[in-house]
Order: C-alpha cells, then sequence, then structure tokens
C-alpha cells in the first residue's frame, strides 16, 4: 500500500529541501517538525554508497539546542549525567539526558564551542523547551535558542576524501567528535567528524540556511569523483553496527528505557559531587540489579517489518520488546534489536517475536551484529 505526505506549513522545511526535491527524494519522514528525506528512490543503491562509497545527507531535522551565556556550561553539566569538566572547546560528546526519574530523554551529540557556548545535536524531542525551562527555573544567566544550523552529512568511506577535497588534507587528522570553524567561500560551518553511522565521515553544520542549495551543490560537485549521491540516515547499517536511536529503540511516553539498559552506564558519573537531572533516581536504580538489557536477535522465517515495537516472546510470556527489526544483506539474516529481561539476556532459548497475528523464532546475537 502506496502513501504520501503532504507538503505544508505546520512542517518546517531544512535549508537543503528544495535541492533534495530537484535530486529526486522519494519519500519523507517527519523528524523534529521538519521534513527529513527517507529515500530517493533506490535504497539500496544507496545503502551500497554508504558501505562502499560516499552519501550526503539532509540532516537539517538535527536541530540544534545552543546554551549561550555566563552559565552555560553550568546547566550544559545540569541537563547531562555525563560528567563534562574534561571537554574541551572543539570537542563533542555523546551525553544521555534523562528526565527526574531516571528516564532517558534524548541523546545528543555536545558541542562545546566556547567557554560560554554549547550545542547540543538532538534527537526527536522538544529539549529546547525542557532547557530553557529548568534554566529559567534555577535563575541562570544562560540564554537557550535553536540557532540558525542546518547539518548536512557525508559518510561512508570515502567521506573523509570528499572532506579533504573541500577544506583540505587537515581533516584527515580529526579524532571523532572533533570539529572546527571553516568557511568555503562566504559559507560559515563547523565542519565535525561525525555523523549517524558506522562507515565515517563528517558532518558540515551550516550556520546560515541561505547556503543551503549553493552548500548542497559545492558538496555534490567535489563528491563527483567518488560517485557521491543523496541518501539518507540508514536504518538496516545502524542496526547492523548497534546504534541507538531515541524515538525508535526507547521514547519516554510510550516505552521508557533508563540508561543502564541501554548501555549508558559507562558514560554516567554517580561519584562525583556534580549535579545533574536525575541525579538521586539513577542513583537508586544504579543500586539494584539490572532489570532489562538491550539485546540483538536473529528472527527467523520471513517476517514482515513492523513499523512500530513488537512484544519479545518466552514460552508464550512477554519478556521484553522488539524496538526495530531489519533485513541486513551482510548477516544475511533478519536482525533486530530490543529489550530483554535481564535474567535473559546472556542465554535464553525458545524466544520469539509476535508481529500482529504471527510469531516467529528469535535467538540472540551480540551486538554489533557487524564489526
Amino acid at each position: 500500500m502506496a502513501f504520501s505526505i503532504s507538503i505544508n506549513p505546520n512542517i518546517r522545511k531544512s535549508a537543503y529541501f528544495d535541492a533534495t526535491v530537484r535530486d529526486g527524494v522519494q519519500s519523507f519522514s517527519v523528524y523534529n517538525h521538519m521534513y527529513l528525506p527517507a529515500h530517493f528512490g533506490d535504497p539500496e543503491a544507496e545503502y551500497d554508497r554508504l558501505l562502499n562509497g560516499v552519501a550526503m545527507w539532509d540532516v537539517g531535522a538535527q536541530r540544534q539546542v545552543q546554551l549561550l551565556g555566563p552559565d552555560a556550561g553550568r546547566l550544559a553539566q545540569y541537563l547531562t549525567p555525563r560528567n563534562l569538566s574534561a571537554t574541551k572547546v572543539g570537542k563533542g560528546r555523546y551525553v544521555p539526558l534523562c528526565d527526574y526519574d531516571g528516564w532517558l530523554i534524548n541523546d545528543p551529540v555536545l558541542l562545546k564551542l566556547a567557554e560560554d557556548r554549547y550545542w547540543f545535536s538532538v534527537a526527536d524531542s522538544d529539549i529546547h523547551l525542557w532547557a530553557a525551562a529548568i534554566g529559567r527555573e534555577r535563575g541562570w544567566d544562560v540564554s537557550v535558542s535553536e540557532p540558525d544550523v542546518s547539518p548536512l552529512a557525508i559518510q561512508g568511506p570515502n567521506a573523509v576524501d570528499v572532506a579533504a577535497a573541500l577544506f583540505g588534507d587537515t581533516v584527515r587528522d580529526f579524532s571523532y567528535f572533533e570539529f572546527r570553524e571553516v568557511s568555503l567561500g562566504t559559507i560559515p560551518l563547523i565542519l565535525a567528524r561525525s555523523g549517524w553511522s558506522k562507515q565515517g565521515g563528517f558532518e558540515l553544520y551550516l550556520m546560515d540556511q541561505r547556503h543551503g542549495t549553493e552548500l548542497w551543490d559545492i558538496v555534490k560537485s567535489a563528491g563527483a569523483p567518488w560517485g557521491i549521491g543523496p541518501g539518507a540516515p540508514n536504518d538496516t547499517e545502524r542496526l547492523e553496527s548497534g546504534l541507538i536511536s531515541y524515538g525508535s529503540d526507547m521514547r519516554r511516553q510510550d516505552y521508557p528505557a533508563n540508561p543502564f539498559e541501554m548501555g549508558f552506564g559507562p558514560l554516567l558519573d554517580l561519584t562525583s559531587d556534580i549535579e545533574f537531572v536525575g541525579r538521586d533516581a539513577l542513583i537508586r536504580i544504579a543500586s539494584k540489579p539490572l532489570a532489562r538489557k538491550r539485546v540483538g536477535l536473529i528472527v527467523e522465517g520471513t517476517p514482515p517489518l513492523p513499523s512500530n515495537p513488537v512484544p519479545l516472546l518466552r514460552a508464550g510470556e512477554e519478556v521484553g520488546f522488539v524496538s526495530e527489526m531489519a533485513a541486513s544483506r551482510r548477516v544475511d539474516e533478519t536482525i533486530a534489536i530490543g529489550l530483554i529481561r535481564a535474567d535473559l539476556a546472556d542465554t535464553a532459548s525458545g524466544l520469539s517475536v509476535s508481529i500482529g497475528p504471527e510469531t516467529f523464532a528469535a535467538r540472540l546475537h551480540s551486538l554489533p551484529f557487524v564489526k
């Protein structure tokens, strides 16, 4: 059954929207109240480019929450249980955000642009409202806003060659999550070695949306020798690589998870005297045995791929849920990830996935599926 999505003014367009339409986008989803390209008509070719060449993605829907002012660092630290004291200007950090009960509400990348200026590059939720309310309620001297910033990603094994063609060979020495302020002619950018894949790449944070189509075309031209083409964040590759997706793997309103269940425990600092949202709850959760654990699964047969979480069963009893599934060419199986009761996470047999009226046998698999 074919569906369409209406283009109307209550959903925002990215800086690259017109360029993606011109270049053949066939499907959008909605992410952070914006249109996010889903594919350009040939998902298999887009997957191949990501794995073997280089792809360019409009990820303008990956919005930035800016903290600016004398207390910006104070608020940044209060929002995450990860200790930021050693974070230097020009470095990013993967930072889980929790609510006061210890449930995950986002998993952004934090960019420290200056001692008084931070960006949270957020997943799909209204974190700017959360951050602004907390800053105001605590009386801190910090302005919270959504700046004019539109990321464009280049991902794949040849992404570094494209970045070098654009910005020079010094980009080859960037460490992961390192970033610098750069420009292409009059186009102001932050260039970061990052991106939502395990194939390597860069994100170009455009700081003036008026240059969206111009930047898209510059990158397209620079990548032509390496066969660059448009695409979108790829769910199959992210499952194969074990990447986590807030909104897909957990969502506070519908299927909440805490950071220990998702494997974020080593990122949390519960022993120092730093203050952060959810500290008391996380200390309490950490003092008890883990209730659930994130696992990989191989699902047998040819199951339909559900568009929402589905029950994970053992002998007919629900013991967890599967958050997403994909048919993996590299594994040559249907793969899935989800949360299961912790006592079953290592050796459970007799598992199955319930999809509509049918069930499909499943077995545990280590993460990531592909290293």
